[in-house]
């Protein structure tokens, strides 16, 4: 189901966005706070595609493919609300991934902000967790701006710090 925002196309991601996916998953840059690091070849980018796509099937929601209302044939990103594993838990799950050409604009606060709202409200969940770096201060600057607090930790990553885990309750 595709969603609109003031600045942002969020649709159901396709197979053609297989090079996309790639590239910005694949992008050093977009990995800095990602201990495993970026995608080295098509075919993780192609799983992770496959994954997303079996979660829409199953779900009817999912991670979105992310572009600007401006140039809709370009993705930028990808995010939205998904289940996740936290550890041996299942959680609804905020994430995003933009390209590096599009931070600092404000996108990933506007898809967390309709990320939610369509959780909240179509999903009827009562709540949605977000898993963050401790050292990714933008990621948390944006979780924060949304409404989401600070809930816990996660000790998710052998020998590094703990993720934190933040948390948006229906209201």
């Amino acid at each position: 189901m595709q969603q609109t925002t003031a600045r942002l196309i969020l649709r159901p991601p396709m197979a053609e966005d297989l090079a996309r996916l790639f590239a910005i998953y694949g992008d050093p840059a977009t990995n800095q706070f990602n201990p495993a690091g970026p995608l080295t070849d098509i075919h993780q980018a192609e799983n992770l595609l496959d994954g997303w796509l079996r979660h829409w099937d199953k779900n009817a929601y999912g991670q979105w493919a992310i572009a600007a209302r401006e140039a809709p044939e370009h993705v930028i990103g990808f995010g939205g609300i998904a289940l996740y594993n936290y550890l041996d838990v299942e959680r609804l799950n905020l994430g995003y991934r933009f390209d590096a050409a599009a931070w600092g604009k404000g996108f990933a606060t506007e898809l967390g902000t309709t990320a939610l709202a369509h959780a909240f409200k179509e999903l009827e969940a009562e709540q949605v967790f977000a898993l963050v770096r401790p050292s990714h201060l933008a990621s948390i600057g944006v979780l924060e701006k949304i409404g989401m607090q600070r809930f816990s930790e996660l000790d998710d990553v052998p020998g590094q710090p703990q993720s934190l885990v933040y948390i948006a309750r229906r209201t």
